[in-house]
C-alpha cells in the first residue's frame, strides 16, 4: 500500500471525519503516534491502515483491497 492508497482508503472508509482521525487519533499499534506522525516517521502505510482499522472497529471485510483505483476495463 502506498501513501496515496492509504489516504484514499481513509477517505473511502471515513469520509469527512478521515482527516481528523489521521491527524488526531493516537494509534497504540504504531507506537502511540497519530497516523500522520507514523507516516512521517516511515511506518509502512499498510501497517498504519490496519492499526487505524483496529482502533476504529472497521470490519475485516472492509480492510483489504481498499484505497486502490479500480482496474480499467
Amino acid at each position: 500500500m502506498r501513501r496515496s492508497e492509504f489516504l484514499r482508503a481513509v477517505e473511502d472508509e471515513f469520509g469527512a471525519r478521515g482527516p481528523s482521525l489521521v491527524f488526531d487519533l493516537v494509534l497504540p499499534a504504531v507506537g502511540g503516534r497519530t497516523a500522520e506522525r507514523a507516516l512521517s516517521d516511515g511506518v509502512p502505510p499498510r501497517e498504519i491502515w490496519l492499526a487505524l482499522c483496529d482502533e476504529t472497529d472497521v470490519p475485516a471485510q472492509r480492510r483489504f483491497g481498499v484505497g486502490r483505483l479500480e482496474p480499467r476495463s
